[in-house]
């Protein structure tokens, strides 16, 4: 590849008028909330310009960091009036850019807003506000006996607002399922300032399933300022078990005879060569350095729930040429297996930039994407290390490239691209719990045609009728003007979309 390097991934050019309009909008928002709350200074809103996807960065408008639902509302009819772009952000942990502002609009940050509001045993419920981090909802309630499910890598730092949008789910959610599975309603403020609320802790409420739409949004339908969650009661026991095999194939074939037998471990986590000698050095959690690829298999109940179920994956693992077997005989052995898995995105870290893919596969596919993958990123000269939810084949190849070496940098785009094509292509999907936000915003024409984004754009212009909501998020540009890389092509259908009739 020569000459200039032109990513595949563009903004929408921020709007001149409101650029204009700057301190206007700042003193509106200052009209609103307690000086403090306001973030204005070019400086401070460094801090904000990107999130986990930190390739691409923007510089904000402003940042706003709101203490109560009745003050995003106010926020919201402050800017809905000024027609002013809106960024949702939580911990900033999003993998897909999600998170990431245009140079026009204004973060709405809802860190502040992390108080567990009530906790109710007899409905195992607890509803909490937004900023709340994922783990610290299991923590307050750990010592009576529950947890909350979901557990993405980021659980320690991620928020229940950030959760909601993208859908997250993590190693547990094969068992217990996503955030979807574990939501019972939301206090929501539309693009108004209108504060509405859906569901009130019912595990199947009648009529429209709003809930589920709203879930996994990716912040386009409205802010999330309060949930209630599903709280779960602690099994028995809980052990995991290490695996280690001559090939990822043969991992992968595995995972799929273990579902395939009826068998619902709690986990299947699965690493590559790559992915094994990254978290071994970080954790030292003992994993097998000569395997090609590894399983971490977790089953919970009473110890003869657990013995009969390890029995049956021990037997379909020997069926597929398992070299090492080893059971955590501890709970400080089981810390220790999850360790070095729940680190592995902060380990490969130390070691590279990476781009980490979150396309989603059906399981008798796994082994066949898995080569595919291997050889994809080869093509390319870049390596892979491959972590990711086997359970659910959600897959997580993590390419490693230089984010200072623009060439290598696009090789690394183009390599995801080409992976999550794959996955597609095989029967899956874009993603499985990240989101789409701009990484895969311009993949969306290979999963759906243009009737289905058209409908999506219309639940989208139903909520959100003016577009605030996180803009150059999820839909592709085409049709929208000029990007900042230039024009944008032209929708060759000549019917002005949802999107463009809001407009």
């Amino acid at each position: 590849m020569g000459g200039a390097i032109v990513t595949s991934i563009q903004f929408l050019k921020p709007d001149p008028s409101i650029l204009a309009r700057r301190d206007d909008i700042v003193s509106s928002l200052r009209s609103v909330l307690p000086d403090e709350a306001v973030v204005s200074d070019p400086v401070q809103l460094r801090a904000f310009e990107t999130d986990g996807f930190t390739a691409y960065r923007r510089l904000p408008l402003a940042v706003v960091l709101p203490s109560s639902t009745e003050e995003v509302a106010a926020v919201m009819e402050a800017l809905a009036r000024k027609k002013v772009p809106v960024v949702p952000r939580g911990a900033g942990t999003s993998l897909c850019g999600g998170a990431i502002p245009q140079e026009d609009a204004v973060i709405v940050s809802l860190t502040r807003m992390s108080r567990i509001l009530e906790v109710d045993y007899p409905n195992r419920l607890a509803r909490v506000e937004a900023g709340v981090t994922n783990l610290s909802i299991s923590e307050a309630v750990s010592a009576d006996g529950f947890f909350y499910a979901p557990d993405p890598s980021s659980q320690l730092a991620c928020t229940i607002g950030g959760n909601i949008a993208m859908n997250s789910g993590g190693a547990h959610c094969l068992k217990y399922g996503v955030t979807t599975n574990n939501l019972l309603g939301v206090t929501m403020v539309l693009y108004d300032g209108t504060v509405i609320r859906l569901g009130e802790g019912e595990l199947d409420p009648a009529g429209l399933d709003l809930l589920g739409l709203v879930c996994g949004s990716e912040g386009q339908l409205g802010l999330v300022t309060e949930a209630i969650v599903r709280l779960i009661a602690k099994p028995a026991g809980a052990q995991p078990v290490l695996f280690g095999f001559a090939s990822s194939e043969k991992a992968g074939d595995c995972v799929a005879d273990i579902i395939a037998a009826g068998i619902i471990p709690v986990a299947i986590e699965f690493m590559d060569k790559e992915a094994i000698a990254i978290c071994e050095a970080f954790a030292k959690a003992g994993y097998p350095l000569d395997a090609e690829a590894l399983l971490i298999v977790e089953v919970e109940g009473s110890d003869k729930e657990m013995a009969d179920q390890l029995g049956r994956i021990v037997e379909i693992a020997r069926r597929h040429d398992v070299q090492t077997i080893k059971e955590s005989q501890s709970a400080t052995e089981a810390a220790l297996i999850w360790k070095g898995r729940k680190s592995a995105f902060g380990a490969t870290g130390r070691v590279a930039d990476y781009i980490c893919m979150d396309g989603t596969v059906p399981l008798s596919q796994l082994a066949y994407v898995l080569k595919e993958t291997g050889e994809i990123v080869k093509r390319y000269g870049l390596r892979a290390a491959n972590v990711f939810h086997a359970g659910d084949g959600n897959m997580h190849p993590l390419i490693l490239y230089d984010v200072n070496d623009p060439v290598k940098r696009q090789k690394a785009e183009d390599a995801g691209n080409d992976i999550l094509r794959l996955c597609v292509d095989a029967g899956g999907c874009l993603t499985g719990e990240h989101g789409v936000g701009i990484e895969k915003r311009d993949l969306m024409t290979h999963q759906y045609n243009d009737t289905d984004l058209d409908q999506m754009k219309a639940v989208r212009a139903a909520f959100d009728p003016e577009w605030i909501f996180n803009p150059s998020k999820v839909f592709p540009l085409e049709g929208r003007g000029e990007t900042d890389g230039g024009k944008a092509s032209a929708d060759p259908d000549t019917r002005p979309s949802p999107m463009e009739a809001a407009e």
